[in-house]
């Protein structure tokens, strides 16, 4: 083989690699700790191939696929198609089916087998994941809030559902307090990032409610949000403040390293809301974000049943 085509095949055999790796190293910057350190390494594991599983089609939905194109040769997407996001969709679920049945082509699937097959896990969850992308491809607007619910049942709830499922502690009660927690939470994220959503031609923010406070999204584009805009958000973000409430008894539910891990969750929405109150409801200049301390205080809170 001569160097160059010894060059070649290192980098082919590095492309699934690169991949891989730039889609689990997005979970340092997550809002909310993907697989915290005390918890068991069997359980962080299992977590983080479930967490490569979601980045991975949340950036084939968004287009944030690493450039390079390894992700669509990998699911078997020819050049001409790799910017179809549409097309890797169907590649991705293709490949997903294989994960239970057979052997999956791309290296974050093949990662995801074994927990699958160790926790015993539906396909559903997965598939909804896919399903809540395929909808940002032709939905852009939401116009109830009860339209917007039922897209957080395909984009969050699932991620609840599979955190109760590698964790062995799934019941239908666990369940209906989780899907509450991450409604809230993907409620939360919306609210953060109204102006990065807004950027990609995408609104969260029910349409009927908009009109309801006098809100455009001319308004939306604005540098700082006006009076309106910050009503608007002030009620969504109570909404969201309710839905935590609603789940938060999840927390006490279980014991262990387990109780921590779930109070971050609702401990990291109750934090970002605080954020959100202390901008005044001003979402626009950027995602206002907690600090450690009001994050720890929220996560004793949380754990102490109060709040």
């Amino acid at each position: 083989m001569t160097r160059t085509g010894a060059t070649r095949a290192a980098d082919a055999g590095r492309a699934p690699l690169d991949a891989e790796r730039a889609t689990l190293d997005k979970a340092a910057a997550e809002n909310f700790p993907v697989a915290p350190f005390f918890l068991p390494e069997a359980w962080r594991a299992d977590l983080m191939a479930v967490y490569g599983y979601a980045r991975l089609v949340d950036d084939i939905g968004d287009g944030d696929l690493a450039p390079g194109g390894a992700d669509a040769d990998l699911l078997g997407v020819g050049p001409d198609r790799a910017g179809d996001r549409t097309v890797l969709l169907d590649a991705f679920e293709t490949d997903l089916h294989r994960v239970f049945d057979s052997v999956p082509r791309h290296p974050l699937l093949r990662r995801l087998q074994p927990t699958v097959r160790r926790r015993g896990l539906a396909p559903e969850p997965f598939l909804g994941l896919i399903a809540a992308n395929r909808r940002d491809q032709v939905v852009s607007r939401y116009e109830t809030y009860d339209d917007l619910l039922a897209y957080c049942e395909l984009s969050a709830n699932p991620v609840g559902r599979l955190v109760l499922g590698v964790t062995g502690t799934s019941t239908p009660e666990r369940v209906r307090r989780s899907d509450a927690v991450c409604t809230a939470l993907q409620i939360v994220e919306h609210l953060q990032d109204v102006t990065e959503d807004l950027g990609r031609d995408r609104v969260y923010l029910p349409a009927e409610d908009m009109k309801r406070f006098h809100v455009d999204e001319a308004d939306l584009a604005a540098p700082h949000a006006g009076a309106s805009v910050r009503a608007l958000i002030a009620f969504q973000a109570q909404r969201a403040r309710e839905l935590l409430d609603e789940g938060a008894p999840l927390v006490d539910s279980v014991r262990g390293r387990l109780k921590l891990l779930l109070a971050g969750f609702v401990a990291g929405g109750r934090a970002a809301l605080g954020a959100i109150v202390a901008a005044e409801y001003d979402v626009l200049p950027g995602p206002p974000k907690p600090g450690k301390v009001r994050l720890l205080r929220e996560a004793g809170t949380t754990l102490r049943g109060e709040g």
